[in-house]
């Protein structure tokens, strides 16, 4: 894959077994990491990711981008814009919620084309700043979103009871 193979365009709803199948491996993924602290993938998660992410297509205030390599979905991006919220302490803001590379794909930019088109629309939207959170042992991801100017402002901690 090149660079110039590669497009980023709005998720449609007939992308969205592809869409469930790597929001399945964003799920797997991250309770590889903390299976205390993150759901299991099971049998439905694909489905019910893909069906999700469809659903939220229709919303205007949420932006859903996929990386598109020569009609293959190489990654996408969830993200919306949410307004004051006091329990997190902070103004209106685009947040990002999801950006999952399939493996194949990694290590070829496509991450950073997706963050970089979803900064640019959650902007138009009118964000004022864009917020996203990763995993503690997402390692190339924190490095990836420092690279693209983000810093750390929160650090969330759990305790089992």
């Amino acid at each position: 894959m090149t660079p110039h193979t590669l497009t980023v365009r709005p998720a449609a709803a007939d992308d969205a077994a592809a869409l469930g199948r790597l929001g399945a491996l964003l799920v797997a993924g991250h309770h590889g990491f903390d299976p205390q602290r993150f759901i299991a993938p099971h049998a439905g998660t694909a489905r019910g990711y893909g069906r999700f992410l469809k659903g939220e297509l229709k919303r205007a205030d949420v932006v859903v981008l996929v990386a598109d390599a020569a009609g293959e979905l190489a990654g996408y991006v969830y993200g919306g814009i949410e307004g004051e919220d006091w329990m997190a302490l902070r103004g209106p803001a685009g947040a990002i919620y999801d950006l999952v590379v399939d493996p194949a794909h990694r290590r070829h930019g496509v991450g950073r084309r997706l963050l970089e088109a979803a900064i640019a629309r959650l902007a138009e939207l009118g964000a004022p700043r864009v917020v996203l959170s990763a995993a503690e042992q997402n390692e190339e991801a924190q490095r990836l979103f420092a690279s693209a100017g983000f810093r750390r402002t929160m650090v969330e901690m759990t305790r089992e009871v």
